[in-house]
């Protein structure tokens, strides 16, 4: 029989399935709630995970009480759904809650701008996407909104000059699909918002401004760019070749256009394969699957100013930091890269220790300050345990 968890709680629907409780089972059914776009695996091809248990049972982390957490305290304190702990390429923890197994897969929500920015790379590489381009030059219906003259490497690097209102929000809310309208409010798509947007112009190239609506705007770009839907090229570029074990998804708008700042749902497993990938340089096996150079210019060439002038530096006081390529990049040894989205997803990746951690949660804020930093200080905890 299912474990409980399975049974859809009574109110679950598109007005909720973002909040607690109802979450927690909404977050790894979406696409019984918003429609999806299937992001196809290779048969056959599947990259092999060993895996090599090893313990944790020394893990211990201080939680802001001064109360002493195990790693089973700090999974519930954060609300874990699932976490996938690599090292050198094998699985050496799983955990598993709250209706989720090995195969189930789960939204990770603002992460997905890291996937879309590894898919961009790749076709820089190819010569497909030039992204010093201005966005215009593919989409050029945005020519006289605020993103006039930005690049996509400005939507890449959280770096253009835009602002939302409260009112603009909402309708970028709205035209995601991810919400219902209320009496009165139209429901809009996304490729009619960004057409219209009326808000002031601001200079493009300043300090780290997060605004998710960038990436969805890339996303119609790689798709202009390629003839191709999103969802295609995801398959085609990274999920087969990278071997990933099980289909995945990415949620589309009411007229079918990619939610690429936050809509891909995949298992930890498959998560954790792109971690490996990236420590690995790109390759699987004798195949560059990413660009090493993108890589590396993730690690290495984020604007630092930019970065410590930006609106999330304060909540990560303390670290040196970027924002590159649509990754976090802590420059603090042991360098790490990592991919962030509301409610508690991520992924790290310690390319010097080959550690690999993927995190999939349902925590009950978007945005929970004390279960972010518990979550760093426990990837360094699990490094510690296992001695990297």
């Amino acid at each position: 029989m299912p474990p409980a968890d399975d049974d859809r709680p009574t109110g679950t629907d598109l007005s909720t399935w973002r909040t607690a409780p109802f979450s927690r089972w909404a977050f790894h059914h979406v696409r019984e709630i918003v429609p999806v776009a299937d992001i196809d695996p290779a048969a056959g091809d599947g990259w092999t995970l060993p895996v090599a248990p090893q313990s944790l049972d020394g893990f211990g982390l201080r939680a802001p009480d001064g109360s002493l957490l195990d790693l089973d305290d700090f999974l519930s304190a954060t609300a874990t759904d699932a976490l996938v702990v690599l090292l050198n390429g094998r699985i050496v923890h799983e955990s598993y809650g709250h209706g989720m197994a090995e195969r189930t897969p789960h939204i990770i929500m603002s992460a997905t701008k890291s996937v879309v920015g590894l898919i961009a790379g790749m076709l820089q590489a190819q010569g497909v996407l030039d992204v010093e381009a201005p966005v215009s030059d593919l989409v050029p219906e945005i020519a006289a909104t605020a993103w006039r003259g930005a690049t996509l490497r400005h939507l890449l690097d959280m770096r253009t000059g835009v602002v939302l209102d409260a009112a603009q929000l909402r309708a970028y809310d709205l035209a995601t699909g991810w919400s219902p309208a209320a009496a009165g409010e139209v429901q809009g798509d996304l490729h009619s918002f960004f057409a219209t947007l009326a808000a002031p112009w601001h200079p493009h190239g300043g300090p780290f401004r997060y605004v998710s609506a960038n990436t969805d705007l890339l996303g119609w770009a790689i798709e202009r760019a390629t003839g191709k839907d999103f969802a295609t090229l995801a398959s085609e570029l990274l999920w087969q070749p990278l071997g990933a074990a099980d289909a995945a998804c990415i949620t589309i708008d009411p007229k079918g256009a990619p939610r690429c700042t936050g809509g891909l749902c995949m298992t930890a497993r498959d998560l954790a394969r792109i971690g490996q990938l990236i420590v690995e340089g790109g390759r699987r096996g004798d195949r560059q699957i990413l660009p090493l150079a993108w890589i590396d210019d993730i690690a290495r060439n984020g604007d630092r100013e930019a970065w410590q002038h930006g609106e999330f530096a304060p909540g990560f006081a303390g670290m040196t930091m970027s924002y590159r390529g649509s990754w976090y990049v802590i420059h603090d040894a042991p360098e790490m890269i990592f991919a962030m989205g509301i409610h508690g997803q991520n992924l790290f990746v310690d390319r010097t220790n080959g550690l690999v951690v993927a995190k999939l949660s349902s925590q009950a804020h978007p945005i929970d300050h004390q279960a972010i930093m518990l979550t760093h200080r426990a990837v360094a905890e699990i490094g510690r345990c296992l001695r990297v």
